[in-house]
């Protein structure tokens, strides 16, 4: 059953309500109110996003915040740095690609 976009879009305005008030209220990191109101904006979301391409055939700009994706993005990121570091000319290095000790290349690392 299609939900009308309209009805969706107020659900999803009342969710960012009630997200923010949550956070307002927030105690501590892993408050479970804010938790709730997370899921709550994220599920009436979807739902909108949904109603709106069902009805209309269009969707929004936005997109879902995955922590699996950004540990992913991460990861992807220590790698792109790691071959960006084997590319790229270390200060005092020699003609073999030698380095000049510990730090050479002088840029701080990340690790």
């Amino acid at each position: 059953m299609a939900t009308d976009p309209r009805a969706a879009l107020d659900r999803l305005v009342a969710a960012l309500e009630a997200h923010l008030a949550a956070a307002q209220r927030r105690h501590g990191d892993d408050d479970p109110a804010v938790e709730a109101a997370y899921t709550a904006l994220a599920d009436a979301f979807e739902v909108y996003e949904e109603s709106l391409y069902t009805a209309y055939e269009e969707v929004t700009p936005f997109e879902l915040f995955d922590e699996d994706d950004e540990d992913e993005d991460d990861l992807d990121e220590d790698d792109e740095d790691d071959d960006l570091d084997d590319d790229a000319p270390e200060d005092g290095a020699d003609d073999l690609g030698g380095s000049t000790g510990p730090g050479a290349g002088g840029r701080p690392s990340r690790r």
